[in-house]
């Protein structure tokens, strides 16, 4: 088992837990016509809403299969920085302790994703 593989796992649990509940749950809906809606996408909020939702869901697939993944880094990375701009900008950099909902969680796992890109060298 390399790092590689151990990253791609951390991020799949973390893209389970950004898509799989919001389905169940149907907060995927009210995060599109509510929060995205009101941020000015309109109508489109709730097909952009399970769009991002979407991506994270075959960003499951990709990660464990390490197929796909400069489309996946790519995609991700949209999203975290659309997320970062639109809500994570304004209350700062920490999520928890200094502040609240911040946006170091975004920022580490965009280096995250971009070090999928970096070629790994077997040194043993």
């Amino acid at each position: 088992m390399n790092n590689s593989f151990l990253l791609r796992l951390g991020l799949v649990v973390i893209m389970v837990m950004h898509s799989v509940p919001s389905f169940v749950n149907g907060s995927v809906i009210a995060f599109g016509s509510e929060y995205l809606a009101n941020e000015g996408f309109g109508f489109l909020g709730v097909p952009i809403a399970i769009l991002i939702k979407l991506i994270h869901l075959i960003s499951i697939y990709t990660l464990l299969t390490n197929k796909y993944i400069r489309p996946t880094v790519i995609l991700n990375a949209l999203i975290l920085v659309g997320g970062i701009i639109m809500i994570h900008w304004k209350e700062g950099w920490y999520v928890v302790g200094g502040g609240r909902n911040g946006m170091e969680f975004n920022f580490l796992l965009l280096i995250c994703f971009f070090s999928l890109l970096i070629p790994q060298k077997n040194k043993l």
